[in-house]
């Protein structure tokens, strides 16, 4: 199972450097569950308030500015040292309930955007059960003039899920709903979209003042292609963590599946 957390989830995104520490355990318990049962779990995690603000305060999702070259790349230096700050908090939290993880920052072994970047992936197949790797979105080296830019945990998820052949599920949890909704989901009626294919039209909303890396749009667009190859790709509301058992134990739970 790959398992995303969502940045908005683990994070309040609208406050600098501000972990939802209760979160967080509550996953790692579920995440610990599953492994002690015998199933294999590769974490993806967002950036959230650890990254997106500011990422988008000095541009960095559009590459290197003459302007205010200085003040980018120091922008992407504390970028880098915030989320492996934020990573080390789930991972924390998973040595804590036993289990032992190892995490790959993106920065060190891949490079380029979207979801044809260079890096082997294969990395995080190469663990016994009982070890959860983790990796994030990050800031990245990007070829030519740009010189950085930001890789999605999107994109990861997209490739890790789609390369690694024993991958059977690929979740995104959610921080603010069900699932996918038909409308966003703090407008009144929205509905939870049980089964959700590309192409479907979905009315959405994207806080570009916070999320620099495009949303539940992309996630849409990932997910569509992992379905491709992987048969159990879900949207679920991160809050309910439980459920993550319940789709391996029934084949199904609230939320949204996407299917190809």
């Amino acid at each position: 199972m790959v398992v995303k957390l969502g940045g908005g989830l683990i994070t309040d995104k609208s406050s600098l450097k501000s972990p939802r520490t209760d979160i967080i355990d509550s996953i790692c318990n579920e995440i610990s569950h599953l492994v002690s049962l015998g199933n294999s779990v590769i974490i993806v995690h967002g950036a959230g308030s650890y990254g997106h603000l500011i990422a988008k305060k000095w541009s960095l999702s559009h590459g290197l500015r003459k302007d205010i070259s200085e003040q980018q790349r120091e922008a992407v230096k504390i970028v880098r040292s915030d989320m492996r700050e934020l990573s080390s908090l789930v991972s924390k939290s998973l040595r804590d309930r036993g289990i032992e993880t190892v995490t790959f920052p993106p920065s060190d072994w891949a490079k380029n955007t979207g979801d044809s970047f260079e890096g082997d992936v294969s990395i995080f197949d190469s663990f016994p059960t009982n070890v959860v790797p983790i990796t994030f979105g990050d800031v990245v080296h990007v070829d030519g003039g740009a010189e950085f830019g930001i890789l999605s945990g999107d994109d990861l998820m997209a490739r890790i899920s789609i390369e690694i052949p024993s991958v059977t599920h690929c979740v995104f949890l959610l921080g603010d709903a069900e699932g996918m909704m038909d409308k966003p989901p703090h407008l009144e009626g929205s509905k939870l979209i049980k089964l959700w294919k590309s192409g479907e039209i979905v009315e959405t909303e994207h806080n570009s003042e916070q999320d620099v890396t495009g949303g539940i749009e992309l996630k849409a667009e990932r997910a569509s292609l992992i379905s491709k190859k992987v048969e159990e790709v879900w949207f679920i509301n991160g809050n309910c963590p439980e459920r993550l058992s319940e789709l391996l134990t029934d084949g199904t739970t609230i939320g949204t599946k996407i299917v190809s």
